[in-house]
């Protein structure tokens, strides 16, 4: 009878454990966590949140090695996602969902990662100084006309990285080195601040054009601050590369980690956060482009209209990160 008691108060530990899902995340808590509290209302699976810098997160993760807590990493980028793989921090996951809902570019081949939304870096401009026919690509840009008329945060910033490594997959190293350097020389001023700063730098009139991430225009509008949303009024977006590759693109992402001690919690986690409810919340709340492409987007995104994206394969932008960093302190972007 003691024995059998044993057993029964082992497996009703064994299924309170499995009850759970531990989540690393460099997704701010606000921009996360009400998708945990539903997915815990329908399924009874709990999500246990850290949050913190991708870099911080991935250097804990490797101090912790198998003993880490963790079941899944986010990040708000492919290239964070890629160096977690190749520290050799992830499982593959066979998952008929996640294969079938998310586009192949959007994730990784050997199944070890994968896309949950995706953003955008398009352009910023000031109609009353700057025309839609003015506009064009990323390339373009780089012309004499653009002299002193441009904004952009600094090279330490993921999002410019990517777009980086994205140019040198498209045009190799050479012709992307050459483009950044006139890039760089049509600096308004010197690279500070976030994407809003460079919103409001373009609304301000210290430049004309500026490079930031789609969500960041959509936030701003949206804003319980009355200065960001006149800021935000001032310009306009406009999408690069219309006739070329489409405009370049990124994820938000997830993996399954080697650590993971639920991980059948976990699968059911990631399934989850690509499901219609899911990538409408990310639409309707964070403004970001659902990896379904048959969810709608919301007013705001709506309102931009449609667009042409670059299929490039997300892989490439970790795989030229270094490179695009070198090149980016070898031009003088700060």
């Amino acid at each position: 009878m003691k024995n059998l008691l044993i057993i029964v108060l082992l497996l009703f530990q064994q299924q309170l454990f499995a009850a759970e899902v531990n989540v690393y995340s460099a997704r701010k808590e606000a921009l996360i966590k009400p998708l945990f509290d539903q997915f815990t209302e329908q399924t009874g699976i709990d999500v246990n949140l850290v949050t913190g810098k991708a870099d911080t997160l991935i250097k804990r993760l490797e101090v912790e090695d198998k003993n880490s807590p963790a079941d899944i990493l986010i990040t708000v980028d492919v290239a964070r996602l890629i160096r977690g793989k190749e520290k050799g921090l992830f499982q593959s996951v066979n998952s008929t969902i996640l294969e079938e809902t998310i586009p192949v570019h959007y994730r990784d081949s050997n199944k070890e990662w994968f896309g949950l939304s995706l953003r955008s870096r398009v352009m910023v401009y000031a109609p009353d100084r700057v025309t839609d026919d003015e506009l064009d690509s990323y390339i373009d840009l780089a012309d004499e006309t653009w002299k002193n008329r441009l904004c952009v945060r600094s090279s330490s910033n993921v999002y410019n990285q990517s777009l980086v490594a994205a140019m040198i997959s498209n045009y190799g190293i050479e012709k992307t080195k050459h483009w950044a350097d006139r890039l760089v020389g049509n600096f308004a001023r010197p690279p500070k601040g976030g994407d809003r700063d460079q919103i409001k730098a373009v609304a301000a009139g210290i430049c004309d054009v500026a490079l930031v991430n789609n969500y960041y225009l959509a936030g701003m509008l949206e804003s319980s601050r009355d200065d960001e949303v006149t800021a935000a009024k001032k310009v306009k977006l406009f999408w690069p590369n219309q006739d070329g590759r489409g405009a370049h693109m990124n994820i938000s992402g997830a993996a399954l980690l080697k650590s993971a001690k639920h991980k059948n919690e976990a699968v059911k986690l990631l399934e989850f956060l690509v499901s219609d409810a899911a990538q409408q919340w990310y639409a309707d709340t964070n403004h970001e482009y659902s990896i379904n492409q048959k969810i709608k987007s919301n007013s705001i995104l709506k309102n931009w209209g449609d667009f042409k994206a670059d299929t490039l394969n997300l892989s490439l932008l970790g795989k030229h990160n270094t490179d695009a960093v070198i090149l980016m302190d070898q031009v003088g972007w700060k």
